[in-house]
């Protein structure tokens, strides 16, 4: 079923900016939960909890972390007339995912190959993805089972 702006009274350029972000979520939603399993399954741990506010929370730092690589990637390889017109200013009132999701939009809209260089980095994402704050701890906490 096609994605549909809940307000029709916008211009036509508004809801396609509202569908390729609905569109780019969903993506990022589907990247940021299979790493969360992933690494989940990598340290013995059960699969997350939809009710569960810590395995809510760590969802939230894989998303950052994607969105951070995803911007950082897909920008690096922009040209400087790409870089000059790609959205960078916050909206009052943007959390930082919402400022990322929001220069994903425009570079969606912007790069024909997006999907592409979204792919690319949802695939090295996946074969490295970050490791939960619990897991940050040296080689001589681990051996003595400290935190």
């Amino acid at each position: 079923m096609p994605f549909r702006h809940p307000d029709p009274s916008h211009d036509l350029r508004t809801r396609i900016a509202w569908e390729v972000r609905q569109r780019i979520e969903e993506a990022v939603d589907h990247v940021c939960l299979e790493a969360l399993v992933r690494t989940r399954q990598a340290r013995g741990l059960p699969a997350p909890v939809a009710d569960s506010a810590e395995d809510r929370q760590e969802y939230e730092r894989h998303v950052a972390v994607f969105l951070e690589r995803l911007e950082r990637e897909v920008g690096a390889a922009l040209t400087a007339e790409q870089q000059r017109r790609a959205p960078a200013s916050p909206d009052p009132g943007d959390d930082e995912s919402s400022r990322r999701l929001r220069v994903q939009v425009g570079l969606a809209q912007m790069l024909p190959d997006y999907w592409q260089r979204f792919d690319a980095v949802r695939a090295s994402f996946l074969v490295d993805p970050p490791i939960s704050g619990g897991e940050r701890r040296g080689l001589l906490g681990r051996l003595l089972g400290r935190g």
